[in-house]
């Protein structure tokens, strides 16, 4: 049995973690000879390059079967990226791909935990590892983020992963089967979202996934604002793109009317079109605009109860998080705005639908930093070896390597930036109050108050890091 590694560095923002990435990658348990590591940089600034080919070339004098891999014309996002990296002819040979994203730093027994599952199974094409986060606790945002993620991997992958052998591929810590792949069209490039397009059209072309949910990789969540509401356009704008284009071969495919259904009404429509459209007219327009006209009125359990209780049963999968249930009640009311564009965009190919960007990480190292401190312990006696036997030109390099590493910036805070679309609603919301107040709806005056304040402190990033 035999693997190929890929490593997908999208663009500069992942320098702050290349070092201890690779070296996770570099450091799984499984025999050399079976194993080829690519590491797919996409990056446009050449220091960075250097820098990361640099890292390829320690790993790779070390006995680690390591490439690197620059694309001169980079079309296609992520999909482009992978395409480019399957059609090499040393690729041929593998039987499975693992993919992992640049901030992703698996265990060592990663592959141990994974592999056995494709043994007597022909029809499995993924194994998908659930991702575990170092920076959950940095502030309000990645608390709140927590919540959805544990939901999304503990509820949404493990059930669809038991009942009905199928869930969304992650887009990175998953293991494939290259046959599923090839046999499935490969990765398109005609949405944002090629990990879910791929996972798709594989279900209906009859494989099977497995979701491990006790396998987990470490990575990081955004940390402002700016980052996770581009991060969330994406994620929501791309499956409406898709749902358009596979809502054809999904009617016309031989699979059960059962999971027609489920890709069509639950994959597709509730999470990703209804429960926007949802949360976004009911309380950020319907609402407020009901304390101006005295005949209209929305019954309380409408306006509490089910969005309290739907709340809860997001919430349960992180019990850690009850306390932060009002905060994320509201702060997903106001998220409603970002995802009904994006659902929009999605739906009628609007340009905003086609922008690739990439989410901005702070290279936390928390948990990381245990890869990167076993480094620390031999670099002096290698930077020693290396300098006893390097020629003048190598120590050249090595310098200049020095050079850039020490030029290397952490991220710096910048102004908040300011979100029109936010700040109107914030306005709406407040004046929707003050109306409620003077009618002595009570109920309707806290809601609309503090759905305001959530409002205004979004619209002007108060929310989160400011990362440059």
């Amino acid at each position: 049995m035999e693997f190929i590694f890929f490593f997908h560095f999208a663009q500069t923002d992942f320098m702050q973690v290349y070092e201890q990435s690779i070296s996770a990658i570099c450091q799984i348990d499984w025999p050399r000879d079976r194993l080829l590591i690519q590491v797919l940089d996409d990056s446009d600034d050449e220091s960075i390059q250097w820098l990361i080919k640099a890292e390829v070339s320690k790993w790779n004098q070390k006995g680690i079967n390591i490439i690197y891999r620059h694309r001169l014309i980079r079309t296609g996002y992520k999909a482009g990226n992978l395409n480019s990296a399957m059609s090499c002819d040393y690729v041929k040979d593998y039987e499975f791909v693992a993919i992992f994203d640049a901030d992703f730093q698996p265990n060592p027994d990663f592959l141990k935990q994974t592999v056995p599952h494709f043994k007597d199974n022909p029809e499995l094409g993924l194994v998908q590892a659930r991702w575990s986060y170092v920076n959950k606790d940095e502030n309000l945002l990645t608390r709140l983020q927590n919540i959805n993620l544990c939901f999304h991997f503990e509820v949404e992958q493990q059930v669809n992963g038991v009942f009905l052998n199928f869930f969304g591929f992650n887009g990175t810590a998953g293991v494939w089967r290259i046959k599923a792949l090839e046999e499935s069209g490969g990765w398109l490039e005609r949405t944002t979202v090629e990990d879910m397009d791929i996972a798709v059209r594989a279900h209906l072309n009859g494989w099977k996934f497995i979701f491990l949910n006790d396998v987990k990789v470490l990575c990081e969540v955004p940390e402002s604002y700016e980052a996770y509401r581009k991060q969330q356009h994406r994620w929501h704008s791309g499956p409406m793109q898709l749902f358009r284009l596979c809502l054809p071969a999904i009617l016309k495919s031989k699979v059960s009317p059962w999971k027609k259904a489920n890709l069509i009404l639950l994959f597709f429509l509730l999470r990703k079109l209804i429960l926007p459209f949802y949360s976004f007219t009911l309380f950020c327009i319907i609402l407020p605009l009901t304390m101006f006209v005295p005949e209209a009125e929305l019954p309380l359990w409408l306006i509490c109860y089910v969005p309290v209780f739907m709340s809860i049963l997001n919430i349960l999968p992180a019990p850690k998080s009850f306390p932060f249930i009002v905060p994320y009640l509201l702060f997903e009311n106001t998220m409603s705005v970002t995802k009904f564009n994006a659902m929009v965009s999605g739906l009628f190919q609007l340009g905003s639908s086609y922008e690739w960007i990439v989410t901005k990480k702070a290279g936390r190292s928390s948990e990381s930093d245990l890869l990167a401190a076993a480094e620390r312990e031999t670099k002096s006696i290698e930077q020693q070896k290396i300098h006893r036997g390097a020629s003048e030109s190598e120590l050249v390099e090595l310098h200049q390597l020095k050079e850039l590493k020490e030029a290397a910036v952490e991220p710096v805070k910048k102004a908040n930036k300011i979100y029109k679309k936010e700040l109107t609603l914030a306005f709406l919301l407040l004046t929707a109050s003050v109306r409620s107040l003077l009618s002595a709806q009570g109920v309707h005056f806290y809601f609309l108050l503090f759905q305001g304040i959530t409002f205004l402190l979004v619209g002007l990033d108060l929310i989160g890091e400011q990362m440059s």
